[in-house]
Parts: C-alpha cells; structure tokens; sequence
C-alpha cells in the first residue's frame, strides 16, 4: 500500500508540478560545460545588419580556443571586405588584410559588451538576466533577455533560439521598437576543431591569408560625402580640400551648439603590413568595423576613411552622425 502511495505522488508531481522537466538554467548549464569540456570552437553563420534603411549582409567564422582566444573573420557578401577581430596573448587587433594594416586596441574585448557571434556572451546574456524568458516553439527552444551594447543603446533585447539537441540556431538582437537589427543565422558549430599552431597569430594570418576582394582605392575625392543627421543649431560652415602624399583629403567644419569635424581621406593599401596602435574599442560601422574612442569615431568604407571628432559630444551623438553618413553624396 505504501508503494503504491509513493507512486501516485510521484506521478502527481510529474502531471501537475512538472518535476523533472528540464528547465532554462539547466540548458544554459549544459551549454557552459559543452563550451568547457571542448576547449574551443568554429561557429559559421551569416548575419543580417540594419543601419538606418540599409541592410549589410556579413559570412561569418568565429573561433575560440581555452586561454582567452578569439578570431572572428567578418566578410561583407557585396563586395568580399573582409576584417577580422583577433584577441591573443599580445592584445586585441582588428585586420585589414585588403589594406595591409591592422589597428591594435587596448580593450577588454570581448567581455565588455554584448557579442552576437561568440557562444560565451550570448550565454552571458541569457544568465545576467533574471527577467528572461523561457519557452519552447515548436521544437525548439526560445529565450529572450536584455543585452548590453553601449555603442547602440538603441539595442535592447536579444531573442535566443537552441534546437532539441541545444544547438544554437539563430540570434536575434531587436531594438526599443521590436525591430530586429542583427540577425544571426548559425550554419554549423564545430566542437572539436584541430587549430593549426599558429591559427591566431597575427603575422601568420596576413602572411596565409587568401585576399579575394578587389582593393578598392582612390587617390582622388570626386565626391564629398555629408552626414544626413546634424544636431539642432549646429552647421556646415567651413570646408577644405588638401592633397596629401597618397591623394587627398577633405576636412568639414561644422560649428553651433555641437561642434565638429568631419575628415575624409583617400585610402591606400600599405606597401608592408602596418600595426597601428590605437585608442578605443573597436565597432561595427555600416559595412566595415571601425575605432570608437570618448570623443572620435574612425572608420573606412568605399575607399575613404572617416574621421569624425568632438569636444562637446558624447560618444551615441557621435555615433548618431557617424550612422547617418552615406555612401551615396547628398546634398548640404
């Protein structure tokens, strides 16, 4: 009689509590110890970015290997730019194989801000949050929780989607507004991927690298490309062209109650590979990755490289004019 009691209290529990139903910590315990028991990673996706109006289609390849290694290979599907964020034992880089030259940061990437590409943050996120979300779609299973991106505030939640097997599926950062604005897509994750000796070296990725892309320079600047958004009381009131030893540049004054100015320059591949020491940390800007320090924003696209600097500004109004600046000229 006892047995059966015990019996019908347990099966009473499984009906009506739910007992022993797998619950989110313990999926996002199981993820943390597969990361941990396999000691590195390969992770394919494509990843869908939204600025503005325009959609920016990327291939990307993150690996990570157990002591603090990252190499994440971004590839612009347009037009084959590729840049890639390397963390080693020598610091944090960002490569630019088509231009022979690299930025070197002094950052703590990537744990300070959210990371679509890299298993660790995502998982980050999902357990930093107390307020997130559970549930399961189909046959998957679907979390949402906030994120930290301080160079978009704009971004606020990120929508998480792992298959039966707790493989990640899919990742979907949204705006204030629902709008997703980076989606990333995971083609494969390979656990138990055999890393060659000097995978994440710097000098051995530029010296192996396959460049696919057609540089593209200029040594001239046929059109001045203008910031779509201005801050109120502030305007165009000076504008210089100069020559340069590679081409030309163009400096934009724009003067008010927010003060700043606008460089663009020509841009030339490097005859040897150049490390440039830098200021900043680095951030996606429209279709290439560039420097964003307190009070300047420095990024290259088309050919030309955008210098944008302030006194009186902070970094999301920076961030605001820098977003709007468009590849197509417009009007002053």
């Amino acid at each position: 009689m006892k047995k059966i009691s015990l019996f019908l209290l347990v099966l009473i529990c499984f009906l009506v509590t739910g007992c022993g139903k797998e619950t989110d910590s313990d999926i996002l315990s199981k993820l943390n110890k597969k990361i941990d028991d396999t000691k590195g990673y390969v992770l394919t996706a494509d990843l869908e970015i939204l600025n503005n109006d325009d959609i920016y289609n990327y291939s990307v390849e993150s690996s990570y290997k157990d002591g603090d290694f990252y190499k994440i290979a971004l590839t612009n599907n347009s037009n084959n730019h590729q840049q890639i964020i390397l963390k080693n034992d020598d610091g944090v880089y960002v490569l630019t194989p088509s231009l022979n030259k690299s930025f070197k940061f002094q950052s703590d990437f990537p744990y300070n801000n959210s990371q679509i590409y890299l298993l660790q943050s995502i998982i980050s996120d999902l357990e930093n949050d107390k307020n997130r979300t559970f549930k399961k779609e189909d046959k998957n299973y679907v979390f949402t929780s906030s994120v930290n991106y301080p160079n978009n505030r704009n971004l606020v939640k990120q929508k998480v989607t792992l298959n039966n097997d707790l493989e990640l599926k899919e990742v979907v950062v949204l705006d204030s507004d629902d709008v997703p604005n980076m989606t990333l897509k995971v083609k494969d994750i390979d656990f138990s991927p055999n890393f060659k000796k000097n995978y994440f070296d710097l000098e051995d990725i530029m010296s192996t690298i396959n460049i696919e892309e057609e540089t593209i320079t200029t040594s001239s600047l046929d059109d001045i490309i203008y910031p779509l958004v201005l801050p109120e009381g502030t305007k165009l009131t000076n504008e210089e062209k100069v020559n340069t030893s590679n081409g030309e540049r163009v400096i934009l004054t724009f003067s008010g109650d927010k003060p700043f100015l606008l460089v663009e320059e020509t841009v030339m591949a490097m005859d040897e590979f150049t490390v440039i020491p830098t200021m900043g940390e680095p951030t996606m800007f429209m279709d290439s990755i560039g420097v964003l320090s307190d009070n300047s924003i420095s990024f290259t696209s088309g050919g030309i490289n955008y210098y944008l600097v302030s006194d009186v500004m902070n970094q999301d109004e920076l961030l605001e004019i820098a977003n709007s600046i468009n590849v197509i000229p417009t009007m002053k």
